[in-house]
């Protein structure tokens, strides 16, 4: 389930908005108390496997699950010893990242963000606040 909304142009990267979606991230305790803003881990996919986002996961103690891509590992490999370690993957977690892919799709394919009659960026993002929310209350339904 959405836990923060990001829109950004789509001919941007990813990677430079990892940041600002962690600051924004904030989960509610149950039974009260201050928000979480560090999770456990973070699954992402190889554009967001640059040095500075696994700086910021390092410095703020969350796991990291995101595949190094190939020119990464090669490049590390050139370098030798100086290149250092290979960053740690857990393979078995990051299976689970398709979920995440298939709540964009669900995202994407629903009518109101699919025929883009909302052309500004507000409007837009409403509407997938709009469509997390649904999502979450699906969820969090006792009914089927």
């Amino acid at each position: 389930m959405p836990l923060v909304v990001l829109v950004s142009p789509g001919q941007s990267g990813d990677s430079p908005a990892f940041a600002h979606l962690l600051e924004h991230l904030r989960v509610p305790r149950i039974g009260g108390g201050r928000p979480r803003t560090r999770p456990d881990r973070v699954r992402g996919d190889k554009a967001y496997s640059s040095r500075a986002n696994r700086e910021l996961l390092r410095r703020r103690g969350i796991g990291a699950v995101i595949a190094e891509p190939s020119d990464q590992a090669g490049h590390r490999r050139r370098r030798g010893s100086r290149g250092g370690r290979p960053p740690a993957f857990d393979e078995v977690d990051y299976r689970g990242r398709n979920v995440i892919e298939r709540r964009f799709c669900h995202l994407k394919q629903w009518r109101g963000l699919a025929t883009r009659y909302d052309k500004l960026a507000i409007v837009y993002r409403a509407a997938a606040v709009l469509n997390a929310v649904i999502a979450w209350a699906r969820c969090l339904s006792d009914m089927p």
